[in-house]
């Protein structure tokens, strides 16, 4: 029974590597069935039929969820049942890039078709791509900083909970620059998501909720590192990358932290945050970072946006912050509209924050993003009025004497407010800038 058993697992395992070697279309999947099975052109163009059936043309399985697929065939069942079944034969293909979807054909995204091809693109050598990919994840049981290639910094939020910023280092950032310029920046993010993406800011993000008589906003917690880690190797899969040179770039762009070196803080986070942190995940502070997190919640803004077309609204998302905007329906639709999108983030590997989610209406103050939006985009009026305040007393007394939290280069500082509510508002921000010109720099 056991050698049964055992026999009947090596048979699947050489037959998944076989259909896995090469270009995941049609006629690839034939020709590999074709030589390793030995089946006729009718067979294995009946089996790859069904292969890519449940696994669309592009996009191939891992080997575990393609060896329980075959493992339910009702012929390789018969095939391998018998003790002196022959064993499928090993077709290992040289490795090509796959056929991307439609959408994203025309990109032009490097050939990197081996491991070798990715080296030689990084300006690496092999045992240098181990090492900074870290498959392995060694990194998080590093002792010696010189070693490592990221630093750790804690920040405190606004809650006075920590949280941890890992800093690439040099050699690891210049790697993780070039796959977000020459790979993730080429590839088009939804049409929802307006965070950290070209040609969209925080004010694109706000301007379909202008003036609409209710909002809703919603915010996800922990977005960046709750983006789960296969999925990284999933996008590159998708845009046609060979499943070895995907992992790879999924190794590049993740990160496991390093207790040791992470400090004292470490040890007072949660038992799940820490071990969270310890597993590959999203390095908050790399380059790639917000552009892969866009890119893999891509998924979540389609169902999103399909929620918010069935109900008739709007919806965008900056990052974290999901807004859903339309009219007073949406105030009969709202706790319902809670729970389904709390299910579908649940699904999609996130979780909302429930303490952070406002419903308002036009009699309210209705902010996103750090706005006002009940008719165009402003500050809200309390910070208007302390900037205001702020100037004033420069233009009177000097700026030294508002300078209280001492702050470097107060002058930049305060420029980049005023210029920031110029922005959002050219009309009351002309107010600021005027008192901005009286103000009296000490050289």
């Amino acid at each position: 029974m056991g050698n049964g058993l055992s026999s009947l697992a090596t048979n699947l395992r050489l037959l998944a590597l076989s259909v896995l070697a090469g270009a995941w279309d049609k006629p690839g999947l034939i020709e590999r069935l074709e030589q390793a099975l030995e089946y006729s052109p009718t067979d294995a163009a009946q089996l790859a039929s069904r292969l890519l059936f449940h696994y669309e043309a592009g996009q191939p399985p891992s080997r575990q969820r393609l060896m329980a697929f075959l493992a339910n065939e009702v012929s390789l069942q018969q095939r391998f049942a018998s003790p002196d079944a022959k064993p499928p034969r090993l077709v290992l293909d040289p490795p090509r890039m796959g056929r991307p979807p439609e959408r994203l054909i025309t990109l032009p995204l490097p050939p990197l078709e081996t491991r070798k091809d990715l080296a030689e693109w990084l300006g690496l050598f092999d045992h240098e791509l181990a090492w900074f990919a870290d498959l392995e994840r060694r990194q998080c049981k590093v002792k010696e900083s010189k070693l490592h290639h990221y630093r750790y910094q804690w920040i405190e939020k606004r809650s006075g909970k920590l949280r941890l910023i890992e800093i690439p280092k040099p050699r690891i950032k210049a790697i993780q620059r070039r796959i977000l310029r020459e790979i993730l920046n080429r590839v088009p993010p939804h049409p929802a998501a307006h965070g950290f993406c070209r040609g969209r800011s925080c004010r694109s993000f706000v301007a379909s909720h202008l003036g609409k008589p209710v909002l809703l906003r919603m915010d996800l917690k922990d977005f960046f590192h709750s983006v789960p880690i296969a999925r990284i190797g999933a996008l590159f899969r998708r845009v046609g990358y060979p499943a070895h040179v995907a992992w790879l770039l999924q190794g590049l762009t993740t990160h496991s932290t390093s207790p040791a070196l992470a400090g004292e803080a470490f040890e007072r986070l949660p038992w799940q945050r820490r071990k969270h942190l310890i597993d590959k995940h999203l390095p908050q502070g790399a380059p790639s970072f917000p552009a892969l997190a866009n890119l893999c919640a891509w998924r979540f803004d389609c169902r999103l946006q399909g929620v918010a077309e069935r109900f008739g609204l709007d919806y965008t998302r900056y990052a974290d912050d999901l807004a859903f905007s339309g009219d007073r329906n949406l105030l009969r639709l709202a706790p319902f509209l809670k729970g389904l999108i709390g299910a579908i983030a649940i699904e999609e590997g996130f979780e909302i924050n429930h303490r952070k989610t406002r419903l308002r209406t036009q009699a309210q103050s209705q902010r996103l993003a750090g706005m006002v939006i009940n008719q165009q985009p402003n500050l809200p009026r309390e910070e208007f009025d302390r900037l205001k305040a702020i100037l004033y007393n420069c233009t009177r007394w000097g700026p030294e004497s508002q300078n209280r939290e001492g702050v470097e280069d107060f002058r930049a500082h305060l420029e980049g407010r005023v210029a920031y509510a110029l922005w959002l508002n050219p009309e009351k921000g002309r107010r600021l800038k005027d008192l901005w010109r009286y103000i009296q720099w000490s050289e």
